[in-house]
């Protein structure tokens, strides 16, 4: 069966390493939010660099997962000292699994704050595509179909949650993963 990959890209206002305020919220919130997704139904796996150091992440171990890689628009640093992206890389069961996820939770309460850490910019900041049970997205999988998804929108294998596809390459309507009765986006 099919399982969905997710690639998530921001660009943040302040590098990762700065001690400012938001920065150290931003960590703070993102280990909340990686702890609870992690065990969320339907959530697969997750980008994970071997060696654990959050700090690091061009140039960092990622196993199966690939070499690092960021869209061709990111334009700030890549040492540790520099580098100001968030980047995820993740495994679902469906689109509905990484929709509750997503917009429930913690999680939608970091979204809520998103602009306090994130840049605003035009270009996409999640990108779905189904991969076959054997295989592993990396990294370099999601950079191009992030730029692939900004360059000629939603195709089966470069999709939103505003414009979904079933695995066999057909659209799926997003009222059929949108919020339940009892969530609001």
């Amino acid at each position: 069966m099919p399982r969905l990959a997710l690639y998530t890209f921001g660009v943040l206002k302040s590098p990762l390493a700065e001690p400012a305020p938001l920065t150290r919220e931003f960590y703070d919130v993102g280990e909340a939010v990686y702890r609870k997704i992690s065990r969320h139904p339907g959530h697969l796996a997750h980008a994970e660099a071997a060696d654990g150091d959050r700090g690091t992440l061009f140039g960092a171990d990622w196993g199966a997962w690939g070499e690092f890689a960021v869209p061709a628009w990111y334009s700030k640093g890549r040492t540790r000292e520099t580098t100001a992206l968030a980047a995820t890389l993740s495994l679902w069961t469906g689109l509905r699994p990484a929709f509750d996820a997503v917009y429930t939770g913690v999680h939608r309460d970091a979204l809520n704050r998103r602009y306090d850490w994130f840049e605003r910019t035009e270009q996409p900041n999640h990108v779905f595509w189904w991969v076959p049970d054997d295989v592993t997205p990396t990294w370099r999988d999601g950079v191009f179909r992030l730029e692939h998804l900004h360059g000629h929108g939603s195709a089966p294998h470069a999709f939103t949650f505003h414009h979904p596809f079933a695995p066999d390459g057909t659209p799926t309507r997003n009222e059929d993963i949108g919020p339940k009765s009892d969530q609001v986006p």
